[in-house]
């Protein structure tokens, strides 16, 4: 396990953690690719805590300050307590699989806290493949083999879509989202083109809800 610093403040600065591949050709933490693979992988309070994390990003693109007692107790995992606490192992296994990491200076009994964060969670790779049931790593073979037969362009517009829908869900306009896409690396048309395929749906979604509860 990663050693991990004794936090001697009560917030955790988190700043993104660009990456060109990872950022445009990796899996939202609120996937059913990560939901389905990773899972197994992080375990379930990792899991959610990455996506805590993304989606503070989402608000706060260039970062924020993250309550640490606050957030260990909405994830089920108690207070902050020490660095062999549940929340700290959590924090812990995102840095040591590779989806943050303590930033220099980091550590400095005092200083502030600077946790960078990846946006996306890249595929598995073959030693993580081989943990997974014998169910589960079928089922990745089928999915990657789907994914060499799907052009990459078309790859990019599902999970543009995806992307999109979600913003929506969390509250997002029409003019953040693209705006939001454009900041993922998205061209400009695709970013555009997704933003309006989700605008429909989420529309489309909502109505169907406000006619749901009105009868």
């Amino acid at each position: 396990m990663t050693a991990l610093p004794v936090y001697t403040t009560d917030t955790l600065t988190i700043r993104p953690w660009p990456d060109e591949v990872i950022d445009l050709l990796g899996h939202d933490p609120r996937s059913r690719y990560v939901e389905t693979y990773w899972l197994g992988i992080l375990g379930p309070s990792t899991t959610w805590l990455m996506r805590r994390l993304v989606t503070g990003l989402e608000a706060s693109p260039s970062g924020y300050e993250l309550p640490l007692s606050e957030t260990a107790s909405c994830l089920g995992l108690g207070s902050k307590g020490g660095k062999h606490s549940p929340f700290m192992r959590s924090i812990g296994r995102l840095v040591q699989f590779d989806l943050a990491h303590l930033q220099e200076g980091s550590s400095t009994v005092g200083a502030t806290a600077v946790l960078a964060v990846r946006r996306k969670v890249p595929p598995l790779n073959r030693r993580q493949v081989m943990r997974l049931p014998a169910s589960l790593q079928e089922e990745h073979r089928l999915w990657q083999a789907d994914q060499v037969r799907t052009p990459l362009s078309e790859q990019q517009r599902q999970r543009g879509r995806h992307l999109a829908l979600s913003l929506f869900q969390l509250g997002e306009d029409v003019e953040a989202v693209e705006r939001q896409l454009l900041r993922w690396k998205y061209h400009p048309v695709m970013a555009r083109e997704v933003t309006a395929w989700g605008w429909d749906r989420h529309r489309a979604a909502v109505a169907a809800g406000d006619a749901a509860a009105a009868g």
